[in-house]
């Protein structure tokens, strides 16, 4: 039974369908059609809570997507946001934390249906096995994935990013020997867990307070390939391609649509975030770019 909310959403999702299809066609004339990049945390039926989604829901999403987008890898999207060589949506897919859960169902089907993703490990609970402070004080202490998990996984062509040592909040925080140990040192170390480089990070909660100058740009000192936000935004061709930008792969079905069928509201309410860039392009220069982008889908 759908809220009336999520009615709404429907009713609203359905009559911008055609205007929503046409442009997503015309962006893709110009190699620019949007590419969606989606977080997971935990896939599983048994103790349900605001990051889970059951095998049932994950698989219908997964079948979803195979039948109507590429699914890609992040390495793909960045070249195609850097290269404006988007002629149809795509999806990348990615999780966050790094629970057990997700090796006995989510993994193996992504394993089976080859299908990239990239897996953000949190590197303290995978050696200790101490599940995440979050789970603690929700009562449901879940257990984290193992080593030998993550390794599995990458034999399986799971590529696992970092997700800090300790799922740590950078918000407010400007001590760079905490942000270089829960970045780089973090990146070593896991690294040498799994046997493979480490070329992606994921911000834990991954909303602009987080987004710091500095984490951003220990991220880049790290030699780190790029980072993914959690605020919910689309990848659009022309704007710099080291930030990735994701959003949940929501139970709700409606939602989900809503998002894949290409909201441009939700461009229109899209925080800037301002850092460092590797290139000579000034922040002037990246905010003209945006706002270019912007101006294209409105």
């Amino acid at each position: 039974m759908l809220s009336l909310r999520s009615k709404l959403l429907k009713i609203r999702r359905i009559a911008a369908a055609p205007l929503r299809r046409q442009r997503v066609k015309r962006l893709g004339t110009q190699g620019k059609a949007p590419i969606h990049c989606l977080f997971y945390h935990r896939v599983a039926d048994e103790h349900p809570n605001d990051w889970t989604i059951g095998r049932a829901a994950f698989e219908a999403q997964i079948d979803y997507l195979r039948s109507r987008f590429e699914i890609i890898g992040l390495d793909e999207l960045q070249r195609r946001v850097r290269q404006c060589d988007s002629h149809r949506s795509a999806v990348a897919i990615t999780f966050d934390d790094g629970y057990a859960d997700n090796s006995r169902f989510a993994l193996p089907l992504l394993m089976r249906h080859k299908i990239p993703c990239t897996y953000f490990a949190t590197v303290q609970n995978v050696t200790s096995g101490r599940p995440f402070e979050h789970d603690i004080q929700a009562g449901q202490p879940l257990t984290p994935n193992t080593v030998e998990e993550l390794r599995a996984a990458a034999e399986g062509g799971i590529e696992i990013g970092l997700h800090t040592r300790t799922h740590f909040d950078f918000a407010n925080v400007d001590d760079s020997e905490v942000i270089r140990s829960e970045i780089d040192a973090a990146m070593t170390e896991l690294s040498d867990l799994i046997g493979r480089r480490v070329r992606y990070f994921a911000f834990p909660y991954g909303l602009p307070p987080q987004l710091t100058q500095a984490a951003i740009q220990a991220v880049q000192a790290a030699g780190m390939e790029g980072f993914c936000s959690a605020f919910g935004a689309y990848n659009l061709p022309g704007r710099d391609a080291f930030h990735i930008r994701r959003f949940h792969g929501d139970p709700e079905p409606e939602r989900f649509l809503n998002w894949l069928e290409f909201d441009q509201r939700k461009v229109r309410r899209e925080p800037l975030i301002s850092y460092p860039q590797e290139s000579p392009t000034t922040l002037d220069q990246a905010s003209a770019v945006d706002q270019s982008v912007h101006e294209q889908v409105s």
